[in-house]
């Protein structure tokens, strides 16, 4: 099992936000970026090793940085790049994901509690 702690998504991949596909496009690089580095960080740090085949659980856990109430499924749509950062990390296309969420109370600044297993078949 891996934990990793990732970063709040940036509030330009809410998909709320009408902004020009350039901006979004290069704010989900950064975060997919930043999202890979901790995991490949959180990864190599532990003795995990995926064995390839079958299914992973994600579990996520969004803590928001300030108690303003937020839909669920647009955190979720916030984190996509972030889902695609952790996969790249393991080397494995996000479809391999059994994701479960919840939300979690607030902290400083936000956070994204990411929790992966493989997936007992």
């Amino acid at each position: 099992m891996i934990v990793v702690n990732l970063p709040w998504p940036p509030s330009q991949l809410n998909p709320n936000k009408r902004l020009h596909w350039s901006r979004k496009s290069r704010a989900a690089r950064l975060y997919r970026n930043m999202c890979f580095v901790l995991a490949k960080s959180a990864i190599e740090s532990s003795d995990y090793h995926y064995a390839g085949v079958g299914k992973m659980v994600l579990s996520i856990e969004f803590c928001p940085p300030d108690k303003r109430r937020r839909d669920d499924d647009n955190m979720l749509a916030s984190f996509k790049s972030g889902r695609d950062g952790v996969a790249d990390a393991l080397g494995v296309d996000d479809n391999k994901f059994v994701t479960s969420f919840e939300v979690c109370s607030p902290v400083p600044d936000g956070a994204v509690i990411v929790t992966i297993q493989e997936r007992a078949e």
